[in-house]
């Protein structure tokens, strides 16, 4: 009989904390959609300001974020955005940029550490003289760190390289930061260096902070103002937002110290995986706080017979497939 459970399946399983409930409970609100929710204000002031951006705008999601983002730099119909081939944007975001966006995504090869390669980048760039029978290339998104990859960590110079390319030829550059501060945290970087090259960033704060819901979409003033129209019309803005930025609050300011104690978890966790005869973890791609573990080859067990048993056990975690990064 099950008398505990241990959930490892996703970072965004977590629970609102008694600091998080107490703050929603008081927190000041007003009409957001007005503009003047103070709570939602300071919230987006505050991750502005530490991403080292001039503004902020609260959304619901990170997938909103990302979709609001690449709306902005792509604002004509039928503009393209390079991508990693195996990014949240482009796996996971229910091809948004395209079904609403009219936004041509241009993958190129994510390789094992959540990187592409510069010159397949600038290869992928459009030639503007072929404009007659070519999309035009607008924009390129990064994702720090990268889900896919096992949460594997871009540094500040490989960013700023791709910054670089991106003016060299009048782009944007955005950055899925989802799971920005776990980067941030792992590489001893802070994370308005992480993100300096960027135009704009989508800062997600129910996964590795814990906050209930939300992101926060940063960059500049101009960028912001455009991004809370189009936050509208995609019935996104809310009335008394304060609540929930109160939650967030919290787990910005109490759970960013945390992360390096998950991240010693996660290490020792694939240590362990990695002797258990029948598994196998690359424990050295082990950065932050997602593992990968596959079956050997001729094991006795399956994934899925694995799977169940650990959930008798009480142990949940999750198969790799279309829910698995999300």
């Amino acid at each position: 009989m099950v008398t505990k459970t241990v959930d490892l399946r996703s970072d965004t399983v977590t629970k609102p904390t008694e600091a998080m409930r107490a703050a929603m409970a008081t927190a000041e609100v007003d009409d957001d959609v007005l503009g003047a929710d103070p709570t939602a204000a300071r919230l987006e002031s505050e991750v502005a300001k530490i991403m080292g951006k001039e503004a902020g705008l609260f959304v619901a999601s990170g997938t909103m974020g990302n979709l609001i983002s690449v709306l902005v730099h792509c604002d004509i119909r039928g503009s393209e955005v390079i991508l990693g081939d195996n990014c949240h944007i482009h796996i996971y975001e229910n091809g948004g940029i395209s079904t609403i966006g009219g936004v041509h995504p241009r993958p190129v090869k994510n390789n094992d550490d959540g990187t592409m390669d510069i010159g397949l980048i600038e290869a992928a760039i459009r030639d503007p003289r072929g404009e007659i029978v070519y999309p035009t290339t607008r924009l390129i998104c990064l994702e720090n760190s990268h889900a896919n990859t096992g949460g594997r960590c871009l540094s500040a110079e490989y960013t700023d390289k791709v910054g670089e390319l991106a003016k060299k030829h009048g782009l944007k550059l955005h950055i899925d930061g989802a799971r920005i501060f776990n980067a941030s945290v792992a590489l001893g970087v802070p994370v308005n260096r992480l993100v300096q090259a960027a135009d704009s960033v989508s800062v997600c704060l129910s996964k590795g902070l814990g906050a209930p819901v939300g992101s926060v979409i940063v960059g500049s003033k101009s960028f912001i103002s455009k991004a809370r129209r189009l936050r509208k019309t995609l019935g996104g803005g809310m009335r008394q937002l304060g609540f929930i930025c109160a939650a967030a609050f919290v787990a910005l300011k109490e759970n960013v110290a945390k992360l390096e104690g998950d991240h010693k978890k996660a290490k020792v966790l694939a240590e362990g995986l990695n002797q258990i005869k029948g598994l196998r973890v690359n424990v050295a791609a082990v950065e932050t706080n997602i593992i990968f573990f596959d079956i050997v080859e001729g094991s006795k067990i399956t994934a899925e017979k694995l799977y169940k048993k650990l959930e008798e056990h009480g142990v949940l975690v999750m198969l790799e497939g279309p829910l698995s990064k999300l």
